[in-house]
C-alpha cells in the first residue's frame, strides 16, 4: 500500500469503521483529511447502501464520493464467524473503532463500549446512534429527516405555506461533526492520561443543539419563531428583495449604526431613523411588513449589482441569492484554489473541495474513493493470511 505521509497530524493511527449512509462516514472521512489511515468495513455483494443512492457522480453515489474519500475499503459479512475473526483481528491492530449499526446490533455482536474495553483496552470505540445507546427511543431507528422533523427544525424552515426539510443532511452532518471532535478529543485523552475513553454521539441530540436558540426563543418568548423564507425570525431588515433585473439580494442589518446608514445612504429615508416604528431590531420585527414595503420598492428601483454596490458602500452585509450552479463556480473557491481532483472507481477523477480547516504547513491528504473491497486482499496479506486462505474466503462468500 501507498505509504501514508508522515507530516500529517493524524499519521499512524488507524481507523476501523463498520459505517454507511452519512453520519459516521463523514467522521472518518475527516480523519482521513488529516492522515489516519481509515479502514472501512462493508457488506460483501454491494457494500455501504450510500454506494447506491444515486449515480450521477460518473455512476457513482454523490453521497459515497462526498463521504469516503482517502478510505481503504474491505469487504466482510460479519454474520460468519471468518469475518468476526477477521474484524477482531483489525480492531487488534487500530486506535479506535467506529460504528453506526442499527439499534441493538453492536451490543449483540460484541462491539459495544464496555464489550470492546474488555477485549482493546487501548481502542477508542464511538458509536453514532438515532436517539442514544440507553433511554426509551434507543431501539428506534433514525434517519436525517425524521431526526429533523423530532427537533422541530422542519418546523422552522420553509414559509408560510408549510414546512420544508432543510436542503442538506443537516442531523447526520451535525452528528458526524460532533464524532469527529468526539474522536480528537479522546485520542488526545488517551496521549496525555493513557486513559481510552468511549464515545458517543446521536443524531437527535447533535442537531438538538442545534436548535437550541429556537429552543430558547419559543420557551421563554412563549411563542416559536415563525416560518418566514429568507427572512430572519428576531432580526429585520434581513432577507432577499427582488432587485429590477429579477435577481434576488439578500442583506443585514445587525446594529442601530448599520439601520441609520441603511435609511440615509440606500432608503434616501433618513426620516426613518426616528421614526418609532423602526426604533430598535425588536420594533422593526414587530413592524416587517411595513418595513418591508418600503425596501421592496427601493430594491425595484435598482439593477442587483447597483443596489449591491451601494451596500457595500455603506458597509452593509449583503450576497445574491446563488443557486448550486452559481456556488460551484464561486470565484472565493476558484480563487483561493479549494478544489483538487481525486479519483472515483472507474478510473475518473472529479473535483473535491479541500477541508475547511487550513492547518499551518500541513497539506490534506485527498486520495481517491475505494471501489467496494477494493483493500481486501492487500489488509488480509497485512493481517498473515496467505493467497489461498484468501481466495477460500472469497469463494465462501466472507469478503
Amino acid at each position: 500500500m501507498a505509504e501514508r505521509p508522515a507530516a500529517l497530524p493524524l499519521a499512524g493511527i488507524t481507523v476501523v469503521s463498520v459505517e454507511q449512509a452519512v453520519a459516521a462516514p463523514f467522521a472518518t472521512r475527516q480523519l482521513a483529511d488529516l492522515g489516519a489511515r481509515v479502514i472501512k468495513v462493508e457488506r460483501p455483494g454491494g457494500g455501504d447502501f450510500a454506494r447506491r443512492y444515486d449515480t450521477t457522480v460518473h455512476g457513482e453515489s454523490s453521497y459515497f464520493v462526498w463521504l469516503n474519500r482517502s478510505k481503504e475499503s474491505v469487504t466482510l459479512d460479519l454474520k460468519t464467524d471468518p469475518g468476526r475473526t477477521v474484524l477482531e483481528q483489525l480492531l487488534a491492530k487500530a486506535d479506535v473503532f467506529v460504528q453506526n449499526l442499527a439499534p441493538g446490533a453492536a451490543a449483540r455482536m460484541g462491539l459495544d463500549a464496555k464489550a470492546l474495553a474488555e477485549r482493546f483496552p487501548a481502542l477508542i470505540p464511538c458509536a453514532v446512534t438515532g436517539y442514544g445507546s440507553t433511554g426509551p427511543w434507543a431501539e428506534r431507528k433514525a434517519y436525517d429527516l425524521l431526526v429533523q422533523c423530532q427537533t422541530g427544525l422542519v418546523s422552522l424552515t420553509g414559509n408560510e405555506h408549510g414546512p420544508a426539510r432543510v436542503g442538506v443532511s443537516v442531523a447526520d452532518i451535525a452528528a458526524g461533526m460532533y464524532a469527529y471532535s468526539g474522536i480528537l478529543t479522546a485520542l488526545f485523552t488517551r496521549a496525555t492520561t493513557g486513559v481510552a475513553r468511549a464515545v458517543e454521539v446521536s443524531l437527535f441530540e447533535a442537531l438538538a443543539e442545534w436548535v437550541s436558540q429556537p429552543a430558547y426563543y419559543t420557551r421563554f418568548g412563549g411563542t416559536q419563531p415563525p416560518r418566514i423564507g429568507t427572512q430572519h425570525a428576531t432580526i429585520a431588515p434581513y432577507g432577499a428583495y427582488t432587485a429590477a433585473d429579477g435577481k434576488d439580494l439578500l442583506f443585514t442589518v445587525q446594529n442601530e449604526r448599520e439601520w441609520a446608514a441603511l435609511c440615509e445612504r440606500f432608503l434616501n429615508r433618513p426620516e426613518l431613523v426616528e421614526d418609532p416604528r423602526f426604533a430598535s431590531t425588536a420594533d422593526r420585527v414587530a413592524h416587517r411588513d411595513e418595513l418591508d414595503t418600503i425596501v421592496a420598492a427601493r430594491l425595484g428601483e435598482l439593477d442587483s449589482a447597483e443596489a449591491m454596490s451601494l451596500l457595500d458602500g455603506i458597509g452593509i452585509a449583503n450576497a445574491g441569492v446563488n443557486d448550486i450552479e452559481d456556488f460551484l463556480g464561486h470565484p472565493v473557491l476558484e480563487e483561493r484554489g479549494r478544489w483538487r481532483e481525486i479519483p472515483i472507481p472507474g478510473g475518473t477523477a472529479v473535483p473535491a473541495l479541500l477541508p475547511p480547516v487550513d492547518l499551518a504547513g500541513v497539506t490534506p491528504r485527498m486520495d481517491g474513493v475505494p471501489a467496494a473491497g477494493r483493500h481486501t486482499a492487500e489488509i488480509l496479506a497485512e493481517l498473515g493470511y496467505h493467497t489461498a486462505e484468501i481466495e477460500d474466503l472469497r469463494d465462501r462468500h466472507v469478503i
